[in-house]
């Protein structure tokens, strides 16, 4: 239980002349990922990597400093008296500067969830007074917050079944490739009209609201497996590709999409040329895709 409210980062969160304290808990569960060690194999010790400097060799922890070369082979010297004395608002407050609807933010631009906690009794009434009035206008608050030395780009919004806060770290747009120019060698031929009628009814068949629960991360279950199985026998265990699903065969489309759909005839008629295809939908100037579905309590990372 501890790990799941420990406090990550504590500061205050503005809006105009009201600022609440308040405190980030990590979203994500550090021990959902299996993580791998490197062993020397005889010693049974961990492999530890010394810091080395060319011409020198290992340099001692108290030699190290933190320098940004400004050109090849020249670098300032920064200490960490240099960076405590900046003076960035975004290191102790999150200032939510402006307000967009919660559809608005598309997808690519989330980057890491946090949950937002007042910080003390006395901050609950004004916390609880800026989740109710964003849940009702359905909003996003835009700012800003320091989090390892970068300021980063953030969304704040109402979550977990209207009790609580989320924040989500985003992505700048300077960080995010252009999707024109990486869809730009696609071609521009429309599919056959019957073809994606085909597809939409497929999707259609298989639409139902979304539950996370449903899924689960069977190699991370695999791996969890095998070192039980090691542990229990003390010796190396074989895994082979029983149970496995062979790799999918390359087929004709059309016939992969009416075997998935069960072989039923669908309503549309074959289009007898190429240009009777419907026209493509035309992505979006920066992402490509639609607008993201508006965060709630069950839909967004809660």
């Amino acid at each position: 239980m501890a790990e799941t409210v420990r406090t990550f980062w504590k500061g205050f969160l503005r809006l105009a002349l009201v600022a609440i304290p308040v405190r980030l808990v990590a979203a994500e569960k550090t021990d959902a990922t299996i993580r791998f060690h490197q062993v020397d194999r005889q010693s049974k010790q961990r492999i530890k990597y010394i810091k080395v400097a060319p011409g020198r060799g290992e340099v001692q922890k108290e030699d190290i400093a933190t320098a940004y070369e400004f050109e090849p082979g020249n670098y300032v010297f920064m200490e960490d008296e240099d960076l405590e004395n900046l003076r960035i608002a975004s290191r102790h407050t999150i200032e939510l500067t402006q307000f967009v609807d919660a559809d608005q933010i598309d997808p690519l631009y989330f980057e890491r969830p946090y949950y937002v906690l007042p910080d003390g009794d006395v901050a609950e009434e004004g916390y609880s007074t800026i989740r109710d009035a964003l849940a009702a206008k359905r909003k996003c608050g835009i700012g800003q917050l320091t989090l390892r030395g970068k300021e980063n780009l953030v969304a704040l919004y109402a979550a977990g079944e209207g009790k609580g806060m989320m924040l989500d770290v985003l992505r700048y747009q300077s960080e995010i490739k252009d999707a024109g120019e990486v869809f730009a060698s696609l071609g521009d031929a429309a599919p056959r009209a019957d073809m994606v009628t085909m597809a939409e009814e497929l999707i259609e068949r298989k639409s139902e609201n979304f539950d996370p629960s449903q899924f689960k991360n069977h190699y991370a279950e695999a791996l969890r497996e095998l070192v039980r199985q090691k542990l229990a026998t003390g010796q190396t265990v074989a895994v082979g590709n029983a149970g496995q699903d062979a790799a999918p065969k390359v087929v004709d489309f059309m016939d992969a999409l009416r075997k998935s759909l069960g072989g039923a005839e669908t309503s549309a008629k074959p289009a007898k040329t190429r240009g009777a295809a419907r026209a493509a939908p035309k992505p979006t100037a920066k992402t490509g895709g639609k607008p993201a579905p508006k965060p709630t309590s069950k839909s967004k990372r809660a």
